[in-house]
């Protein structure tokens, strides 16, 4: 388990992060969101024992992360910049990783270099980006971490291999147990991985949230209604949000899903369904429920 602590860092007169505290279980794919500048990177090093906060602490089950080799032992760090040996290639980078971490595995290098298919005696500064992206994950994952923290890591990676980086922690995630922390500004990467969820705004960890329990507590309901419909037969319902273009009606409610289906069928419009909100949606109706601006949060 991951324990935050109140956490908080300034730079000068900048504040960075503020009172930040969280448990993130083992086994989990958490999603740290937040748009540029909101802390992400700072919160991450800290949580690397790269960096010491000015209060507070992190603890990896129960040990303090700081000036602690055996606890990092058990931690990567994929920087958003990624750092390499001078003109030096993956396997060089891999010779290195395995002085470094006990645990490194080169049956498991052996399976990400098939899977990424980079050429591994090519030097590192003739690739792109997104090369350098996958040979970071490559090596990451190869020494197998317990603790894998990832700062935009799909930032740059092309769509199919996105969704290749995306399979390979899932499956890390399933097979051994290894918890992932994935920090982006974009929400709709992180809607198809990530178990829980904490949104950063301005340095403070607005709220920690399973995403499971977020999606059964919103409902999102289109239906067809005639052209007398009023929306005050929606009274009894908790209405997040509402919209209306002709005779569709679409609105997002929370509550019990049974209870919503019957209420539903007492009003019996046209045609009525309901369908699955994007983790966007669901960000928008929690931040607005707390007095936020959610455009204002992210973008």
């Amino acid at each position: 388990m991951i324990e935050l602590s109140n956490i908080s860092m300034s730079y000068g007169n900048v504040k960075s992060l503020e009172e930040v505290s969280a448990k993130l279980e083992d086994g989990t794919i958490f999603g740290l969101i937040g748009s540029n500048g909101s802390g992400k990177s700072t919160l991450l090093r800290i949580m690397a024992g790269v960096m010491r906060p000015d209060t507070g602490e992190v603890c990896y089950d129960g040990a303090q992360v700081y000036e602690n080799p055996p606890a990092k032992q058990q931690i990567i760090y994929l920087s958003d910049e990624q750092y390499f040996l001078p003109h030096g290639t993956i396997n060089d980078m891999r010779m290195l990783y395995k002085s470094v971490y006990t645990n490194f595995s080169d049956k498991m290098f052996k399976k990400m270099r098939d899977i990424f298919k980079l050429d591994c005696d090519r030097k590192l500064n003739t690739f792109s980006k997104g090369m350098k992206k996958q040979a970071s994950v490559m090596l990451g994952v190869s020494a197998m971490p317990k603790y894998l923290l990832c700062d935009e890591t799909f930032d740059g990676l092309d769509p199919v291999v996105r969704q290749l980086v995306k399979r390979i922690f899932a499956e890390e995630t399933a097979d051994r147990g290894m918890t992932a922390i994935i920090a982006s500004h974009n929400l709709r990467e992180m809607e198809d991985i990530c178990d829980t969820v904490g949104l950063l705004h301005k340095g403070e960890l607005l709220f920690v949230r399973g995403l499971d329990d977020m999606k059964t507590e919103l409902y999102k309901v289109q239906m067809v209604v005639d052209a007398e419909f009023d929306a005050e037969r929606l009274r009894g319902l908790t209405i997040m949000r509402y919209e209306r273009r002709g005779s569709l009606v679409t609105f997002i409610a929370r509550g019990d899903e049974t209870e919503l289906n019957e209420f539903l069928r007492r009003l019996a419009p046209t045609f009525f369904e309901t369908i699955p909100l994007t983790l966007e949606e669901i960000f928008i109706c929690e931040m607005e429920e707390r007095g936020y601006d959610f455009g204002k949060l992210i973008y």
